[in-house]
């Protein structure tokens, strides 16, 4: 039992470090896999996500020759000590995917949005353009 004012302050600041050092090992955790949906029409090909709580400047979509990637960080809003849940199945912090395309497409026209907690990304196809081929005679 705690004699005094000043034991149970000790033992609530204890408590107190334990937790935000729990929140900030979470934190420096390996970024979860975000779950999407890609497919195609003619023209496009989609990317579709469930972000729900993730705040737009709080994602990073980059693309690289023919991969996508979308990088993000999900936050909780207050600190809530491991002891304390009786289930923890939401997924916290940083999530990334990446995508290898299986076509060819148009990078200056990607668009992405949000609506309703999931993510759209719109990548058009590049269009096929034939290659006229020179015969050279070598004399």
């Amino acid at each position: 039992m705690l004699k005094n004012k000043k034991e149970k302050e000790i033992k609530i600041q204890e408590e107190i470090d334990e937790s935000d050092e729990l929140n900030e090992a979470q934190e420096l955790e390996e970024d979860g896999q975000l779950s999407v949906d890609v497919y195609q029409d003619a023209s496009s090909i989609y990317i579709k996500s469930t972000i729900a709580g993730v705040e737009p400047e709080d994602i990073d979509i980059s693309f690289d020759n023919d991969m996508i990637t979308i990088r993000g960080k999900r936050r909780q809003d207050r600190k809530i000590r491991a002891e304390d849940y009786f289930y923890q199945e939401c997924y916290w912090g940083g999530f990334s995917r990446s995508i290898i395309l299986p076509v060819d497409v148009q990078e200056e026209k990607i668009k992405a949005t949000i609506k309703n907690g999931i993510l759209t990304i719109e990548l058009p196809k590049a269009k096929k353009r034939d290659i006229n081929i020179t015969v050279k005679d070598d004399n």
